[in-house]
């Protein structure tokens, strides 16, 4: 049922006037919420008839909740983020039997969700309507960390002004004067250390119309975390100001800071972006956890020839490695992971970086600032001067920074860096749009590698399954153009993998992301090609030749093997 269907309801059932129903509906649309949703949290609607009004619609039997006597073991039997997902709760279980609660049994993907459950728990369903209010009070029970929300919530006291204090060490430092900031200042805290609990690499603070919200970005995808009341979202912002030493009382212009804290007994870096709106200062900030962002070329996804490939190269006293693929693609985690492998005691490896994301022992890392002259290319002068074996330039943006690069490569260096291409025969032309002269990239790049980021299949969930006739046509071409040794481990019928969720990877089907990878060297027939004109059809030919993996190649060997879900393969990747 949607959310005009059931205005239209509540109208006939006498529940709501038609005044009331178009206030609704254009606070739902403005604020992206459900019409339930807004009903709730703004009194409109007894919750309970409003449950009412839907089951009579449905004709689904509404079943109260008695959170009093609700049995906590049920927890387990639904993953948290599979009742958040699709608006179902655990109600109970008898021999044989599971019974949940829904906020719209008419969803499909609902259904499907939940008959998954419960064959996972070898059990029928029983299926009821229950109130949006019931739902949020299970919600909380799945969640300590929306219960320590609301527990600071109800010792909120909204006054006028600002949030006051100086800059803090610990997320929960209270000092003197602060008392009435405390909830506040837990908030911020739990927010932030629920962030790393979930592996998140972002976390966004949007003042709303009417709410505060905060989402999460996890696994690439941004979701609703917490929904706050919009007299927080002031004291909120300044607490966060607080702690990366921003300028509370400057809300017309963005600011960048960051602030670093111990999380879980780790040393986590918080970096932040405010940006005005129109309604208040919106707040991103991108979290830096050194055991989610610096991983082994196996974590990354680096594997057979393409691996072979990159370590040949590496082992060369000299020459160029640029990543390339579109932003959130993963290039600087790969380059970070390469530095790992180059830091020794016996190497000067020295970085430029903008911002500096992690801090790797034993790699001297810069951070440029462009709006006081020291960019990329300068920087890169200055390097040159301290007696570096391995130079890593964060992005070649310019002409400058590109021909500096190569002249650093070719003066006995390993030069580490990222480019925007959209694949790796692409990068020689981009290098030559940047006005790099064509005779100098063959004694100059070494390796170039192109990437994009999916998603990594749970492994306790994931099954195996025929694939459609269609999909074997993808992959019989995917695979054709692989030797006879690569292809001989997939036999055929070929079968794909799915992961419907579970409790492990709380109901999202996947635990991580990997990338896929296509490695393309620069051997003598492409310094031949390079030297004598080159255009993309002979790069690409040349590729070929020497057996490089495609992209698409590569996604689809992971995707057999049960690394990865065949449908995002071919969202990410172009055709061989």
């Amino acid at each position: 049922m949607t959310g005009d269907q059931l205005l239209k309801e509540l109208q006939r059932a006498g529940v709501l006037d038609a005044v009331s129903a178009t206030k609704v509906q254009r606070e739902a649309l403005l604020g992206n919420r459900s019409v339930e949703d807004v009903l709730y949290t703004k009194r409109l609607a007894d919750d309970q008839r409003v449950a009412e009004v839907k089951s009579a619609a449905l004709k689904i039997p509404y079943q109260k909740v008695d959170i009093g006597s609700f049995d906590d073991s049920l927890l387990r039997v639904v993953p948290e983020a599979t009742a958040r997902t699709y608006g179902v709760a655990p109600l109970g279980r008898k021999e044989g039997l599971l019974v949940v609660g829904m906020l719209n049994p008419d969803d499909q993907k609902a259904q499907e969700a939940l008959k998954f459950v419960a064959r996972s728990n070898r059990a029928s369903l029983g299926i009821y309507v229950i109130s949006w209010g019931d739902w949020q009070r299970i919600l909380q029970k799945y969640s300590p960390y929306r219960n320590d929300i609301d527990e600071a919530l109800a010792s909120f006291r909204a006054r006028p002004g600002t949030a006051k204090g100086k800059n803090a060490v610990r997320l929960e430092e209270v000092k003197a004067g602060d008392i009435e900031d405390a909830p506040v200042i837990k908030i911020v805290a739990r927010t932030f250390e629920e962030a790393v609990l979930q592996r998140a690499s972002d976390v966004h603070i949007e003042p709303q119309e009417s709410f505060l919200r905060v989402r999460f970005r996890i696994n690439g995808e941004l979701q609703e975390s917490a929904s706050l009341p919009l007299e927080l979202a002031q004291p909120v912002i300044s607490r966060i100001k607080v702690l990366s030493n921003l300028k509370i009382d400057e809300n017309r212009v963005p600011q960048d800071g960051r602030f670093r804290t111990t999380v879980q007994n780790r040393e986590i870096d918080f970096r932040v972006a405010t940006f005005p709106t129109p309604a208040g200062e919106k707040i991103a900030v991108r979290v830096l956890d050194p055991s989610v962002g610096l991983k082994s070329f196996d974590m990354l996804g680096l594997t057979g020839r393409n691996l072979a490939v990159l370590e040949k190269n590496l082992a060369k006293p000299y020459g160029m490695v640029v990543v390339s693929g579109p932003t959130g693609s993963g290039k600087t985690t790969t380059l970070y992971a390469v530095l790992q492998r180059l830091n020794s005691d016996k190497v000067n490896i020295v970085s430029l970086e903008d911002p500096v994301e992690y801090l790797v022992s034993g790699v001297n890392q810069s951070q440029v600032h462009p709006e006081i002259g020291y960019d990329f290319a300068s920087g890169l002068r200055q390097i040159l001067r301290q007696d570096p074996d391995v130079i890593m330039v964060g992005e070649i943006r310019d002409a400058e920074t590109a021909e500096l690069a190569v002249r650093a490569a070719l003066t006995g260096h390993i030069v580490l860096s990222t480019i925007h291409t959209n694949n790796a025969a692409s990068v020689v032309s981009r290098l030559m749009d940047m006005k790099v002269e064509p005779f100098l990239l063959p004694v100059s790049v070494s390796v170039m590698i192109a990437q994009r980021l999916v998603g990594e299949l749970c492994a306790a969930c994931k099954a195996r399954e025929p694939a459609s006739p269609g999909v074997l046509k993808i992959i019989a071409a995917a695979l054709q153009g692989l030797p006879e040794e690569v292809k001989s481990r997939y036999a055929e019928p070929y079968k794909i993998f799915h992961a419907p969720g579970c409790s492990a990877c709380k109901g999202r089907g996947i635990t991580g992301r990997i990338a896929l990878f296509e490695i393309l060297e620069m051997s003598d027939a492409l310094k031949e090609i390079v030297a004598t004109g080159p255009t993309i059809q002979r790069i690409v030919k040349e590729a070929k030749d020497q057996g490089m993996i495609t992209l698409r190649q590569d996604g689809v060997m992971k995707a057999l093997e049960g690394t990865v879900m065949f449908e995002e393969v071919v969202r990410e990747t172009e055709e061989v």
